[in-house]
């Protein structure tokens, strides 16, 4: 799972296509685009339950893209990286045994894959068949030895003396229920399962978790790294966990290849990330020769520059009300643009570290006297009027297996949460805050920059003052980067954007998991979680997921907003569909110009 800044984020049924506000201008679109966006959330190159790069795409130059935060990672797979805006350029580059198509459909990736089989039952075995001569930009294989890599990095088996990881994975979600691993050949790996793990097309590579393991074993004087395992020597384990670690972020050119039809070419902090075509690449040759994705944290910034023409396509996972009007009013000049519930959610997370958080009544108090349909009908509702604030953790209201948690926890009453604290012994005093125990009800709520999350923060302000809490704003461009995976916050407001996978959100939530951040902890969530994901089959699962999302509402610990709705626009290109995972460019290769 990602964090939005677009955050890594919920699951939506598999293939169900849901494209609310979706139409082109004056019904075809002035650039030729189908007026009916939503029949663009099937890539040309789809065949059934495959996909692959469809051959003879008209050549273009350059297309030039739009997203809300930047490019920081070439390694999303770090918990202190992990994030979307990663994923919305890594789609391109770094090549996957699995991908995804607009209606968040789970397609085999032909181009570099011959097969991905269950071959065993019980015990439960997968193997994974690489196509032969797949290759990364510098010339070495895309072969079994990478998948290894991505098996070690993420299993969470190797540990310290001190019964810490190694590998400061974001998640280890199915690599840790797998007991072995081998490459039967280069071209060929195959995974024995302890228990089941009913979500395993999302191993190797539908989060771009497949990394380059020769230029690791080139950078470690490691030979071969198939021979490393969690019973490898501490100064073994030390070095390529370093290195996997810390030294695949930002942007190096020697050592960060590509896999997929593109490569990354060059990197401007904080403001761009430039992709060319992979020379190796093993497929057919994609249409447009450079791609450029721009950050442009203000969506109605973005909105401006696609009106300028220095944008081609714009794609937003923060859009506001201004900047979808604006957008919506450009239609008239050829412009198509399009919006949707994404495979995301807005939440706000309360860090046990902070004492005051550990007071069940705070917590309970504080979901109380939110005010989320103010939050949804000001914020959200222009932008898709048919939002609705979101009642479920780990079910959209679309899927079998919603129940309404949370409508009855988080109301709007700025008098019951205030009941709610009296009747714990808190004490309102002259400055008409709570207090107990000589502690004030105060603390932050942190997030990034981004307009609509500030207005977020300033509608909770009001709602909860007349509650006796003294909130406080506070915003920081970088929150994402480091802090969040570090605990630093009272509470978070970001979101979580997820593959279509419900495993992947154990991570987050059973204690001590790679992006549970705030000290969360509670025995039913773990054991709800745990007996979910080791199913064979998704229906059998629904139940655990359902006692797990029940038990999170009663801890009072994680609240959400609304599911996060996706926005995008476009001129002179044929046929473009934000991708809930990966952003617009989950098809770039297929894109052609039309003027």
């Amino acid at each position: 799972m990602r964090r939005s800044r677009k955050v890594s984020a919920v699951a939506m049924a598999l293939g169900t296509a849901l494209v609310l506000g979706a139409c082109g201008g004056n019904g075809e679109g002035g650039d030729g685009a189908s007026g009916d966006v939503k029949d663009m959330a099937v890539g040309k190159g789809q065949q059934g339950e495959n996909y692959s790069l469809p051959a003879n795409i008209p050549e273009t130059e350059e297309v030039t893209v739009s997203t809300d935060n930047p490019f920081t990672a070439y390694n999303n797979s770090t918990a202190d990286a992990n994030n979307a805006y990663n994923s919305a350029a890594l789609v391109t580059t770094l090549a996957s045994a699995y991908t995804l198509n607009g209606n968040n459909e789970v397609l085999l990736n032909k181009d570099v894959m011959e097969s991905v089989e269950l071959t065993n039952e019980d015990p439960m075995e997968v193997t994974w068949k690489i196509k032969d001569g797949v290759k990364w930009s510098d010339g070495e294989a895309w072969d079994c030895d990478d998948f290894y890599l991505t098996y070690l990095a993420q299993n969470g088996k190797a540990k310290k003396g001190n019964g810490g990881t190694y590998f400061l994975a974001a998640a280890t979600n199915g690599y840790e229920q797998v007991k072995e691993f081998t490459c039967e050949d280069d071209l060929t790996g195959k995974a024995t399962f302890d228990t089941p793990y009913v979500d395993y097309k999302a191993m190797f590579g539908v989060s771009m978790d497949v990394l380059p393991a020769h230029i690791l074993e080139k950078n470690t004087n490691v030979d071969d790294i198939t021979k490393v395992d969690e019973n490898s020597s501490a100064d073994v384990l030390t070095k390529v966990s370093d290195f996997w670690n810390k030294e695949w972020n930002g942007f190096d050119k020697e050592k960060m290849p590509g896999s997929g039809p593109y490569m990354i070419e060059s990197w401007q902090q904080n403001q761009s990330v430039t992709m060319v075509r992979n020379p190796e690449w093993v497929g057919n040759t994609p249409g447009p020769k450079k791609i450029t994705l721009r950050s442009i944290p203000n969506a109605t910034a973005q909105a401006q520059a696609l009106e300028n023409r220095e944008l081609d396509v714009v794609s937003s996972t923060q859009p506001d009300a201004d900047a979808a009007q604006r957008l919506q009013g450009l239609e008239a000049q050829g412009m198509t643009y399009g919006s949707k519930p994404s495979l995301g959610y807005e939440h706000l997370d309360l860090n046990y570290a902070n004492p005051i958080f550990q007071d069940d009544a705070v917590r309970q108090a504080f979901f109380e006297c939110v005010d989320r349909d103010e939050i949804v009908e000001k914020l959200i509702k222009p932008v898709d009027e048919e939002a609705e604030p979101l009642n479920s953790i780990v079910f959209y209201p679309s899927e079998d297996g919603f129940k309404d948690n949370y409508s009855d926890k988080s109301m709007g009453d700025a008098q019951k949460a205030t009941k709610t604290l009296q009747d714990a012994g808190w004490k309102k005093g002259g400055d008409g805050v709570f207090a107990k125990d000589g502690e004030k009800l105060e603390f932050r709520i942190s997030h990034t920059d981004i307009p609509r999350r500030k207005q977020t923060v300033e509608l909770i302000m009001n709602q909860c003052k007349d509650a006796g809490m003294k909130i406080t704003d506070d915003q920081d461009p970088n929150f994402l980067d480091t802090r969040v995976s570090e605990g630093d916050y009272d509470v978070a407001l970001f979101g979580w954007v997820q593959e279509p996978f419900k495993a992947s959100q154990k991570s987050i939530y059973e204690t001590g998991g790679g992006q549970n951040w705030s000290e969360f902890s509670d025995k039913k969530v773990d054991e709800a979680f745990q007996k979910a994901v080791t199913q064979t089959d998704p229906a059998d699962a629904t139940p655990f997921y359902q006692q797990a999302d029940k038990a999170l509402a009663e801890n009072y610990y994680t609240l959400p907003l609304f599911q996060s709705p996706d926005m995008w626009a476009f001129q002179g290109i044929d046929r473009v569909f934000y991708q809930s995972y990966y952003g617009s460019l989950w098809n770039v290769g297929e894109w052609e110009k039309t003027e």
